[in-house]
């Protein structure tokens, strides 16, 4: 029983040293695009606080609109038309 549980302890060992192994070679194929992926990802995190706070994008156009009212009106045109398009694609999917 000692012997087999002895080579099992040594497969184990072996694995181990095999798997991060793997984990590093795997890691290095993937470092240079870390720092891109970061900002990718701080990117989505920034998006998903604008979509779930509403006011903070309303009261950014309403001051928008207070001060510059024509680029407010087109700044509406265009977001309106950029939801229409979404929409639009969203039923082709």
């Amino acid at each position: 029983m000692s012997r087999s549980l002895a080579k099992l302890e040594a497969r184990q060992k072996v694995l181990q040293a095999r798997a991060e192994h793997e984990r590093n070679q795997f890691a290095s194929h993937f470092e240079p695009l870390e720092k891109p992926l970061s900002w990718a990802d701080k990117g989505i995190d920034a998006l998903q606080f604008v979509k779930n706070n509403p006011v903070l994008w309303t009261s950014a156009f309403a001051v928008l609109a207070h001060y510059r009212p024509k680029l407010a009106s087109k700044v509406l045109a265009v977001g309106w038309g950029g939801l229409k398009l979404l929409r639009g694609v969203k039923s082709l999917l």
